[in-house]
């Protein structure tokens, strides 16, 4: 059996705190037995190398980002190659992702270099990493902290540094797996989180934290958002346990995951996530528990003021249903309601409306 292989983007705006978590990563699993390998920044290394991101000249703009891209993902090939050779189990942190690099230039130039490199955003954003953890800026809630002396690459003034910070969570929103990670009350409390949610993903045990959610009524347009559609199905199960797989649907492009949830005492869970084929999925579908339907319900992912949220809005087996839920604010931060948004009741911890619980067959 070959070895269990991680691979997460540790993304971010400018001043996010990347460089520091990155050593406390490499510290903390390595000493749990991990090995550990580190992605350099690509743009980070072609900037020093003497590539102008700024340039005028389109065409080396476009063999640059082109280049860039290329590289980044020969990088993460090798170093995958590399990480099935070890015994032990493996984390590849990707200092930024493929994602990372749109950002910088327009859709359509995206669309063109994707298209010359054999690839396209689906395949870049939604299967080829495990998860994605973005750090906010400091620029975005922790201003005071907001140096550019400490990176030569880093001249962005607040305001520019705030909507790099959105481009980038933008460029991310819709991956199954981001966990966009705010400004705490201190610059330790964002470490740790960064460590809990890779813990996370490698099934190491968590404190069961309930995610807030609200019964809403979307009043306005939701600027920014990427709508998906989410077929979910629930499997046969052992008692204690849900076993749950999803469709996810964007642009006609479908990602599939199948995720296990088991709750080990009281206040821990262990959450087990993978991605798998399309062939997969069907043939699991066999496996769907009878005393449960088939959830289908669109969902908007959003970003407002730094916090990230998914609004569910629910189909089949119930329809005119509409839940807001919270992705990682911690339990002392208040909520950032956006103005589109009409909270009618709050249902945190309420568990008719837990999925598995909606999807029961009456």
């Amino acid at each position: 059996m070959i070895n269990s292989i991680k691979k997460i983007v540790l993304t971010g705006g400018p001043c996010a705190g990347k460089t520091t978590a990155l050593v406390k990563v490499i510290e903390h699993f390595s000493s749990l037995g991990y090995k550990v390998f580190t992605i350099p920044e690509v743009p980070t290394m072609f900037s020093q190398s003497g590539m102008d991101y700024l340039t005028t000249n389109r065409k080396l703009f476009y063999e640059g980002e082109k280049a860039t891209l290329e590289v980044q993902l020969a990088l993460e090939d090798k170093f995958q190659r590399m990480a099935e050779q070890c015994e032990e189990p493996v984390i590849i942190i990707c200092d930024r992702g493929a994602m990372d690099i749109s950002a910088y230039m327009s859709p359509e130039t995206w669309d063109t270099i994707t298209k010359a490199v054999g690839t396209n955003t689906t395949a870049l954003r939604d299967q080829r990493y495990d998860a994605v953890l973005h750090l906010v800026s400091a620029a975005d809630g922790a201003e005071k902290f907001y140096t550019t002396t400490n990176n030569k690459q880093r001249t962005e003034g607040l305001e520019m540094a705030r909507l790099l910070d959105k481009k980038v969570i933008d460029a991310w929103t819709g991956h199954p797996h981001l966990r966009v990670i705010n400004n705490h009350e201190d610059f330790n409390n964002k470490l740790h989180r960064v460590l809990k949610e890779i813990s996370s993903v490698l099934g190491i045990p968590q404190p069961i934290v309930e995610e807030r959610k609200y019964i809403v009524e979307l009043t306005g347009e939701i600027p920014n958002c990427i709508e998906s559609e989410i077929t979910q199905t629930y499997l046969v199960a052992e008692p204690g346990c849900e076993v749950r797989l999803r469709r996810r649907g964007w642009q006609g492009k479908y990602v599939y995951v199948h995720t296990t949830k088991k709750n080990i005492s009281n206040s821990e869970q262990l959450e087990t996530e993978r991605q798998i084929s399309s062939n997969l999925y069907t043939s699991l579908l066999q496996q769907a528990d009878p005393y449960r339907k088939t959830i289908q319900k669109t969902r908007k992912s959003f970003i407002w003021k730094g916090q990230y949220f998914e609004l569910d809005n629910f189909l089949k087996p119930v329809s005119g249903l509409t839940i807001l839920e919270t992705k990682g604010i911690t339990e002392q931060e208040s909520v950032n309601f956006p103005p589109f948004i009409k909270v009618v009741k709050d249902i945190t911890g309420v568990s008719e409306y837990y999925n598995y619980n909606i999807a029961l067959k009456g």
